[in-house]
């Protein structure tokens, strides 16, 4: 038994030598720009227009919307004594369901949802909804693109608190952004593909040609959640396209990166900073955490039509399903309280979020992109493994799902140049504490244009 434990403790020790020093990294896939994801007979009359968009909450919806919350069955009662722990206590929808038919003006959220210019555009045969804010800006100014991405069950609605920090012109810095904010593809109101197979590099593809569409052939990108993953696809793929990458959800998921942190069990330090442990250790905690909260993910890689019929169907289970969510990714504590501790955020804010999926009918279609990324070609990929050398800043949230040590994140983005750790936040950073995220993100884009004005080999705006 002695014997066994030194072998498997010697191959675990060796590994990081064979991978970093013995092994080559994966290709970088091939891509095809033009890969068509709408309806065949589109193909004959694609529209490469920019158009004007507007949400509209029509009364015929709105109407069906409150018969359907008013018209749900009696729920089964939680058990004495718990919170969360078994998911949204079902001792808080009834409070939901009449704030939802009674109190959220849906004519002033529209009004409000109106209020940042939206677009749609038909990239690879799917209309791409998306909003862009460009600032007006003095002589001597530079404007400077900054793609945002969202994720799961997020929406662009995250980003509209931070959006007029982020494009507002500043006396203290000689650039202004631009902000493109997309729904991805199957949310909100961008077309779902007719096929399968819309996974996250290619959707990283369809954002590409949507910068390009605008006019922007070089550009930042920042995302979250699914928005990292496409984000880090996106620099991996076009790395002398992407200025600058920052991320609130940097994780790195290679075979190294699991060693790594199998090593950092036996001694943190060599991994992590003692200030920064516990958010990574004891492993049994951190796995067992992510293991309690990732039935969703199992469901959704495999049966997302399944589960789309009966959040499809009911607003009451879509809320239910959606809003624990936003309280345990938010902190892992709040599932212990009886309200889910919700009022991190405004009623407004997560029913508006709510919005985007019932009124489009987009949750089957949101959930699909696991399905159609999780899986053996996706994988077999190994984009993780492959370096970028564009520059990248990472936000890590107190509490953010996984916490990834910058010395780890260097195998893959070999130009990081900052990390901002903060003490509070979790995973809707942008929703929660947009003056945070806009401030770092600010830092990051300010970072990055001094180090392409240090390296002019590349071209930087």
């Amino acid at each position: 038994m002695c014997r066994l434990l030194l072998i498997l403790l010697l191959i675990i020790a060796l590994y990081p030598v064979y991978y970093i020093y013995l092994r080559s990294p994966p290709p970088l896939p091939d891509v095809d720009l033009d890969e068509w994801w709408g309806k065949e007979s589109l193909k004959e009359k694609t529209d490469d227009n920019i158009k004007p968009f507007t949400i509209k909450f029509k009364e015929v919806m709105a109407k069906d919307l409150k018969d359907r919350l008013k018209d749900y069955n009696t729920l089964t009662p939680p058990l004495a004594d718990v919170g969360f722990e078994y998911g949204f206590n079902s001792k808080q929808i009834d409070g939901w369901v009449k704030y939802w038919i009674e109190k959220y003006p849906f004519a002033e959220r529209e009004a409000f949802l109106n209020t940042l210019p939206q677009f749609k555009t038909n990239i690879q045969g799917l209309d791409i909804h998306f909003i862009r804010v460009t600032p007006e800006v003095p002589k001597g100014v530079d404007i400077v693109p900054l793609l945002l991405l969202h994720g799961w069950p997020g929406s662009v609605r995250e980003f509209y608190e931070a959006i007029p920090l982020l494009t507002a012109v500043s006396k203290d810095r000689n650039f202004a952004i631009e902000v493109i904010v997309p729904s991805l593809p199957g949310y909100g109101y961008s077309d779902k593909a007719v096929r399968p197979g819309l996974g996250a590099d290619k959707m990283a593809v369809i954002m590409r040609n949507l910068m390009h569409r605008l006019g922007h052939k070089k550009y930042y990108v920042q995302g979250g959640d699914w928005g990292s993953i496409m984000a880090s696809v996106m620099a991996t793929l076009f790395p002398k396209e992407i200025l600058g990458h920052h991320t609130n959800m940097p994780g790195v998921d290679t075979p190294l990166m699991t060693v790594f942190r199998l090593l950092g069990s036996i001694y943190p330090p060599l991994v992590v900073k003692p200030e920064l442990a516990d958010r990574m250790y004891p492993l049994s905690k951190t796995y067992g955490t992510l293991l309690e909260e990732s039935g969703y993910f199992h469901m959704q890689s495999t049966k997302p039509d399944t589960l789309g019929i009966a959040l499809g169907d009911s607003p009451v289970g879509l809320l239910a399903y959606i809003f624990e969510k936003f309280s345990s990714w938010t902190d892992m504590a709040n599932r212990q309280t009886a309200d889910g501790n919700l009022t991190k955020f405004t009623k407004e804010q997560l029913i508006d979020n709510l919005m985007y999926y019932w009124t489009t009918s987009t949750i089957t279609s949101s959930m699909r992109l696991y399905s159609d990324t999780f899986n053996k070609r996706f994988m077999g990929l190994r984009i993780s493994e492959i370096p970028t050398p564009v520059p990248t800043w990472v936000l890590q949230a107190k509490h953010e799902l996984i916490y990834t040590p910058p010395w780890m994140m260097r195998f893959k983005y070999t130009n990081l140049l900052g990390e901002t750790v903060l003490d509070e936040g979790g995973h809707f950073i942008a929703l929660e504490l947009p003056k945070v995220f806009a401030k770092d993100v600010i830092q990051a884009i300010t970072a990055f244009r001094k180090w392409h004005s240090q390296n002019p080999a590349k071209t930087e705006l």
